[in-house]
Order: structure tokens, then sequence, then C-alpha cells
């Protein structure tokens, strides 16, 4: 039996009836990583990019081809889970849009989220937003799926926090008759979830996103958010934080005391474990000894 892709498996919980969450990755230990805790999909953001591949923040700096290159990493460590990368705004208008979708579909990204900022874009939780129009975010989000990539298009409007409620709902209906997989209202509360699925007519699924950079405050109701159509929710840069965190400990013992002391790591052992190697220590003995079998 052929094993569906990972953009196969990434329609399949859009469809199905389950809210499920994605933790970011950020690089091919973290995706080994997530994929050994049992997570069902990950998530590529743009922020987390710019900050380790770059070390700038996220103000536009990223482009497609930075995305890509992490992906190439990321993408097989996985090992066929889905991968939802962020795709900015397109990296220009409808027709580089079209050819960043062609890019990541090539790099084995299963999907990525379209935003509808002005260019160069902002963290969607800082202020001074700016939004492009109506007509020229939908041709975006067309562009991307009509592109003949096999890749699931996720539109993203960042509305809602520049021109309120009235103008996010009015991007999600053209987002939805220009054929988006699902769309995604940054910045939104349960309130503004329940507004979009009660006005928006056949609704695609929704993406919702749980990111620190908004708070630490308590989590929402997730059965709530599923019942109004959430299938997937984001947690784009939790994994980065506690990694960061743990450096920064490390980091400081070995400053001060010329050893990373007892600050809490893991073994060895462990890791190259993870990555494989005693499989590809195996595999190596077979090929020394010239077993053909």
């Amino acid at each position: 039996m052929t094993r569906p892709t990972s953009a196969q498996r990434f329609r399949e919980i859009l469809a199905g009836p389950d809210l499920v969450h994605f933790p970011g990755v950020h690089d091919a230990v973290s995706a080994r990583l997530a994929a050994r805790a049992g997570v069902v999909g990950a998530h590529l953001s743009g922020a987390v990019a710019s900050a380790v591949q770059l070390g700038l923040p996220d103000l536009g700096y990223v482009h497609a081809t930075d995305i890509v290159r992490v992906a190439q990493s990321v993408v097989p460590a996985l090992d066929g889970l889905p991968l939802l990368a962020d795709a900015d705004t397109g990296y220009g208008n409808a027709l580089q849009a079209r050819a960043t979708a062609r890019a990541y579909a090539a790099a084995g990204i299963a999907g990525l989220h379209l935003e509808d900022q002005v260019a160069p874009k902002r963290c969607g939780h800082l202020a001074g937003k700016q939004v492009i129009d109506v007509d020229e975010a939908v041709a975006r989000v067309r562009a991307m799926v009509e592109a003949e990539a096999e890749i699931v298009v996720v539109a993203r409007t960042d509305a809602l926090g520049v021109e309120g409620i009235g103008s996010a709902i009015e991007r999600c209906v053209g987002f939805a008759e220009a054929g988006a997989d699902a769309v995604f209202v940054e910045g939104a509360g349960i309130d503004d979830i329940a507004a979009v699925a009660q006005a928006v007519t056949s609704c695609p699924p929704m993406v919702f996103n749980r990111s620190e950079a908004a708070g630490t405050g308590a989590a929402p109701d997730w059965s709530a958010l599923q019942d109004l159509g959430v299938r997937v929710v984001i947690h784009p840069v939790s994994a980065l934080l506690a990694a960061a965190q743990a450096q920064v400990a490390v980091y400081a013992a070995v400053a001060a005391h010329g050893d990373a002391g007892q600050v809490a790591r893991l073994g060895w052992s462990e890791l190259t474990e993870l990555l494989g190697l005693p499989d590809l220590l195996t595999l190596e003995q077979r090929y020394a000894a010239g077993d053909a079998s």
C-alpha cells in the first residue's frame, strides 16, 4: 500500500473531527524530538527561522529561501509527519506567491500559511501592522491554490487588529471562495472565531495561533474551539524559548565555573540514539563484512 504524502496527511487532519496541536520546530534535532513525542504534525515559524538562522527579529528579513533551507533538514527528520510552514506575505505579488508555493512543495513542506500584511511584514503581535486591500490578498491566495503544487494553503489575515472583525470576516469569505484549504485569523480569541464560523458560509477549517508572543495566559477552551471548526493549533515558539532558556543556564554555568555542572540536559547517548546511531553502526558492520543479505 502506498504511503500517503505529508500533504495528504495534513488534508486528512483538516477534514477530520479533531483539534490537533502542531508544536514549533526549527532544526533536525527539534523535529526528531517532536516526532518521538508523538505529535501528528509540526510548525515552522518565520519568526523562529529569522531568530535561529539570521539572529534577527520578525521584521521581514526572512525570505522563502530561508524557510526552504530549514525545511530541507526538518522534513526528513519528521519522517512523513506534515510540516506547516510560514510563507509570510508570499514574498511579493501573486506571481511570487505562486512560485513560493511551488518551492515549498518541492522542499517537502505539507502546508503553508500566507498572510495579508504589507511587505515588509511585522510580527503579528507587534503594533504598526498594515494590510493590503482585500482583492490583492485574495488574488495571492488564489495564485497559491492554482500553483499546481501538492501543498495545503492556509490563508491568514492580520486584519482583525488593524481594521476589526468585519474586515477579517470579509477576507475569510474571499479566501474561502479562492479555494483556501483553511483560514487563520491572527490575534483571534474564541469570540472572533465564533463570529467567523457563523458569518462565513461553508467556512473552511480554521488554524489557531497559541504563541507566547501574545502572552502566556490560561489556555483557551480547546473543546469549544474544536466545535467552532478549529482543526490545528500551532505553538510556534514554545520549543525555541525552552531551548534558549536551557542554553542560558548552560552558558552561565560554563562562564562562571568552567563546567555545565548540574544543569539539566539530554544525555549524549540519548541524543545519538535519537539520531539513529545504533542502526547506522549495525549497517556499517554489515557493509564492512560484505554481507549481501
